[in-house]
């Protein structure tokens, strides 16, 4: 079994891997979501990662499709005491923004969708400096107390406001950040390391990593010459041409293959090595692309392998 990891300061022990949500309802319909979730929590996995948004961006898509889905798929398995559920505010069409009424009107939509009276992690998507900490940590607070969410999050957001956001909870005695979703990758270092991630160190919070295979480019299904059929395609295939790029897939070769294990493991479990990342997260549109996934909970990379990657990865 697994060990579960403790998330942040909160009393939420997840999985070493969060399963993004962003595909169910877009690349994934509604009986392929259901049986990448089923094989999911069947290894031992129990965090599911969504947003209130997914996948707005499709044709023909109003944003909540993601949530639906997860909701029918607990609702008819029963096992919603079992899993971990994480969604995000700001960015869903009809609920845009942070104000303090947008946040409570936007959770309960998402309650409703979810089929469930609780949100176990609740983020703010992206950070609206235009909206002061005091009126989003307020509204975040009486959701907490409440009842509709247990933990609150924040993704997208600046050192600084989270600096304000963190200040202001412990003034107050109000509900605190316990964790924060930054973009973060072998390829995409900058935009965590740094002051982000030393206050997040520094206040207890955890990392849960978006972009973790820096859209499929991690995966080592992206070479010289090679043709993928995705959706994403376009952002991974760009890292290719970069030395940076080449460097870390060389790295991530050797690697994988001292271990026997797939490319994708080696990048995640890179990740998972990093101080403050509790999970990463990643999307399997099919079963068959879940194993490399998973078996970032079953592989420790020594020291000098990880040194390697950070150094290639510099």
């Amino acid at each position: 079994m697994t060990s579960l990891r403790k998330l942040g300061s909160s009393d939420l022990e997840v999985f070493p891997l969060a399963l993004g949500g962003n595909v169910f309802g877009w690349t994934a319909d509604e009986q392929q979501s259901f049986a990448v979730l089923d094989a999911y929590t069947a290894a031992g996995g129990n965090f599911v990662d969504t947003a209130d948004s997914y996948s707005a961006w499709v044709d023909g898509n109003s944003g909540g499709e993601s949530e639906t889905l997860i909701g029918k798929w607990i609702a008819a398995r029963g096992n919603r005491d079992d899993v971990v559920i994480a969604t995000k505010v700001s960015q869903h069409p009809e609920y845009p923004g942070l104000s303090a009424a947008n946040i409570k009107a936007a959770a309960d939509a998402s309650l409703r969708r979810l089929g469930t009276d609780h949100i176990d992690l609740y983020y703010t998507h992206f950070d609206k400096p235009e909206v002061p900490v005091e009126e989003i940590i307020g509204a975040l607070d009486e959701l907490v107390r409440a009842g509709k969410v247990r933990h609150i999050a924040a993704s997208n957001i600046s050192a600084e406001r989270l600096a304000r956001s963190l200040a202001f909870s412990e003034r107050e005695g109000l509900a605190r950040y316990v964790a924060l979703q930054p973009h973060y990758n072998l390829v995409s270092r900058d935009t965590y390391e740094g002051e982000l991630r030393d206050l997040a160190e520094q206040a207890g919070l955890a990392a849960v990593p978006y972009y973790s295979l820096a859209s499929g480019f991690l995966t080592g299904k992206y070479r010289p010459g090679a043709t993928v059929d995705s959706a994403r395609a376009g952002g991974a295939a760009k890292h290719l041409e970069t030395e940076r790029g080449r460097r870390v897939l060389a790295a991530l070769d050797e690697i994988a293959q001292a271990h026997d294990v797939a490319v994708a493991t080696v990048a995640l479990a890179w990740l998972a090595a990093q101080p403050t990342v509790a999970a990463p997260i990643a999307s399997a549109r099919t079963v068959e692309q879940l194993p490399a996934l998973l078996g970032v909970a079953g592989l420790t990379l020594t020291e000098e392998e990880t040194g390697r990657l950070t150094e290639a990865s510099a």
